[in-house]
């Protein structure tokens, strides 16, 4: 199972317009502590032009949300992101990001609703922000996998040491990702539709 255009620019391609042979969609999302890089992903492998909802970072947020680590961010996601990916002439999947600050969490309930399961976006420079994303997905019974978005600055572990850091068992994938590139974040998706394959298939 392979997607429709091999490696295009990043951002929008081609039509908005679903196409007239799709016959069924799915939904997944991307989650992640604040400034990891979920809008980046998004828009970088959408095949439509990316829904945002980033606002300008103002005094409000001060001593509110974390920015350690992302000093330089100056706009962040206050609701959703959208983006769509044909993976087959049939099949569609639709891509939700959730925003990173825990004041936004009450959207959760409602951009799960439905969803076979997300990707946990990581940066190794703050690893601590992923715990409480992690922790409520498991506590939803939602699968997912770990996609490590690496930032040039970002220091580089083995996958057993993030495994353990992170407190994940072994049937959870980790694989690595940059969030800028069309192609990378693609494999990120078809790394979770094979777990979702594999836990499909693993009998009861």
């Amino acid at each position: 199972m392979d997607f429709r255009s091999s490696e295009p620019a990043p951002g929008p391609q081609g039509t908005d317009r679903l196409p007239d042979t799709a016959t069924t969609a799915v939904k997944v999302v991307i989650v992640g502590g604040f400034g990891v890089g979920k809008t980046t992903l998004v828009g970088s492998v959408s095949e439509i032009r990316p829904l945002t909802t980033e606002e300008t970072m103002t005094q409000a947020g001060a001593g509110v949300d974390d920015t350690a680590g992302v000093e330089r961010k100056t706009a962040t996601t206050v609701a959703m992101d959208f983006g769509r990916i044909s993976i087959d002439e049939e099949l569609v999947l639709y891509v939700f990001g959730t925003p990173g600050q825990e004041r936004f969490w009450f959207l959760w309930n409602g951009l799960f609703e439905g969803a076979l399961g997300a990707v946990v976006l990581v940066d190794t420079r703050r690893l601590e922000v992923s715990f409480d994303v992690i922790g409520r997905l498991e506590d939803r019974g939602v699968p997912f996998v770990v996609a490590v978005n690496t930032f040039p600055e970002s220091p580089s572990y083995p996958i057993e040491e993030l495994r353990t850091a992170l407190d994940l068992p072994a049937e959870v994938p980790i694989v690595d990702c940059d969030a800028r590139t069309r192609s990378s974040s693609r494999d990120v998706l078809m790394a979770l539709m094979r777990h979702l394959y594999a836990l499909a298939a693993t009998p009861v």
